[in-house]
């Protein structure tokens, strides 16, 4: 029997990238018998890995890895619409990326991929970077911290994402754990 096949895409958010990184790692461990985890980078995710240095930890952590080329290519979103994967998650997401989901600005493979998914009625699971407004703090890199207030205008997309057919907002890191178990049990 053929496993399910979830779709992760990369933006280029830096805040959490190291943290979603442990996570997903984990969870293609914890899970690898009961679903297939494809992951597609965005020309600016691809940035942020490399900056990050986890370019190499990606390739050796998962089987598929897709950079984009441009906003059809490779050809996630029609992959999404006929079915092949079961959901998409973005994680991290930037503001960039979520304002183009919201606002329906399918310019870039991970926001046509939404895009298309939500006209398909599939199943879109979002880790914004920007979830409320206030100031956080997120490591850099070369392991300093970096100050980053986050506006009312971002926040503001993310919460017409909240109110999107089959679009789910994830607030924190674990909540990827938390939506692995409860769509495929405990590990």
């Amino acid at each position: 029997m053929k496993k399910p096949k979830v779709a992760w895409g990369i933006t280029g958010a830096g805040d959490k990238i190291l943290e979603v990184m442990k996570v997903m790692k984990r969870i293609k461990k914890q899970y690898e018998d009961k679903v297939q985890i494809d992951v597609f980078v965005s020309k600016s995710g691809d940035q942020v890995v490399k900056y990050y240095e986890i370019s190499n930890e990606l390739e050796n952590s998962f089987d598929n890895i897709w950079i984009e080329i441009n906003a059809n290519s490779p050809f996630l979103a029609g992959q999404i619409q006929v079915g092949k994967y079961e959901f998409m998650l973005i994680a991290p997401a930037t503001s960039n990326t979520v304002a183009k989901i919201s606002m329906r600005m399918g310019d870039t493979l991970i926001s046509n991929s939404a895009i298309m998914g939500q006209k398909a009625d599939v199943p879109i699971y979002i880790l914004p970077s920007d979830y409320e407004e206030g100031v956080t703090i997120t490591e850099l890199p070369n392991g300093k911290d970096l100050k980053i207030t986050i506006r009312k205008e971002d926040v503001e997309h993310v919460r017409r994402l909240e109110k999107m057919y089959e679009t789910y907002i994830l607030k924190e890191v674990e909540d990827i754990e938390n939506l692995f178990k409860e769509l495929y049990g405990k590990a």
